[in-house]
């Protein structure tokens, strides 16, 4: 979530007018992470702005690096009169991505129209201009269906963007044939496992791997609806989805392996501004997850998955304390056990977190 009091911090603020009812200057966001972890030396660079992750992902190399964009990228001052929080940056700032070297945004979310079509549009061209791939977002609904394709050596990865109005989506962000907007799933249905099963195998190819990133779910909690776990799995068995990338929780939730395949049950933010804000305290919204998932290629199955958490202060990810990985890996092995997952602390020293399945 790289808007709002992140987008303050960085080269290129947007104006930092809001029209929330808690605080209606997104300074105050910086304001509030600077009384929690001392001053904020500003403007931020746009690598710098990654922390500690930024060496990791150099150092782990993936082949692609997928995130769930949760902002308007925009000037626009058209904001969204019926929502309560508006998040944008600036699009000069979404540099930011590519100083990560951010292969595809995944847009299908309950933020990415907080300022309203303009932003939308706007959003769109910035990213495309940069040459950062989307999905889950267009100017009309055949063009938010399809998915990004990214190459790699040996084949090709798939993403599917799309939401559920679980997450808080409006029902009126759907794209139409003739509207912008989001895919936005009508429910988590057997109709819907059809439909997007097409919509794979229009594209798919031997060696390809579909991910289906999922903007689903209220932002606090660890269980794991049962209309959820239903739904993600039948999108493995029964519509080709190799990985199910899911998000919309503030912090991370449980992980699941079927028939080899990854799910992940909401990532939780890897960036946000919420550091000053109190509340929630007991999820531990400061810690969050690197996740580096390893995939065979001829059966998009998972071969391991590493995670390196990270603490968030003064904006950004650090490296997280030993005893803040190990609390961290203990709710993931909680929560995970149900699942049929366990999480351990990685034995060479370094604060990974490795996952564990039968």
């Amino acid at each position: 979530m790289t808007g709002r009091g992140i987008d303050q911090v960085l080269p290129h603020p947007a104006p930092p007018g809001l029209h929330e009812d808690y605080l209606k200057d997104a300074r105050d966001y910086v304001r509030l992470a600077e009384e929690r972890n001392g001053p904020i030396r500003t403007p931020v660079g746009f690598g710098e702005l990654w922390g500690d992750a930024l060496d990791e992902m150099e150092r782990a190399a993936p082949d692609v690096r997928i995130i769930n964009l949760e902002t308007s990228v925009t000037t626009s001052e058209a904001w969204w009169p019926d929502k309560g929080i508006h998040y944008r940056m600036h699009p000069e700032n979404a540099a930011c991505l590519t100083a990560a070297r951010i292969d595809c945004c995944a847009l299908a979310n309950n933020h990415v129209l907080d300022w309203g079509y303009p932003g939308l549009l706007e959003t769109l061209a910035t990213l495309r201009r940069l040459g950062i791939a989307t999905a889950g977002l267009g100017e009309d609904q055949e063009r938010a269906r399809r998915p990004a394709i990214l190459d790699v050596t040996g084949g090709r990865v798939a993403v599917f963007s799309f939401g559920d109005s679980s997450s808080g989506i409006p029902p009126v962000w759907a794209a139409t044939e003739d509207r912008p907007g989001v895919d936005l799933l009508p429910a988590l249905s057997p109709t819907a496992v059809r439909q997007l099963g097409e919509r794979v195998a229009a594209v798919k190819r031997p060696g390809d791997i579909v991910v289906a990133s999922i903007h689903w779910g209220g932002n606090w909690g660890y269980a794991v609806p049962d209309a959820q776990r239903a739904f993600a799995r039948a999108l493995i068995d029964e519509a080709g989805v190799d990985i199910i990338h899911g998000h919309s929780s503030h912090h991370p939730r449980g992980i699941e392996v079927h028939r080899g395949h990854l799910i992940l049950y909401g990532c939780g933010d890897f960036l946000n501004d919420y550091e000053g804000i109190s509340g929630h305290t007991a999820f531990r919204p400061d810690l969050t997850l690197l996740y580096l998932a390893s995939i065979a290629p001829a059966t998009g199955q998972l071969t391991g998955l590493r995670m390196l958490p990270m603490q968030l202060r003064q904006l950004r990810p650090h490296h997280a304390s030993r005893q803040d990985a190990e609390w961290l890996g203990g709710v993931l092995d909680r929560q995970g056990r149900d699942l049929g997952t366990r999480t351990r602390l990685a034995s060479d020293g370094n604060g990974a977190l490795v996952l564990q399945w039968t």
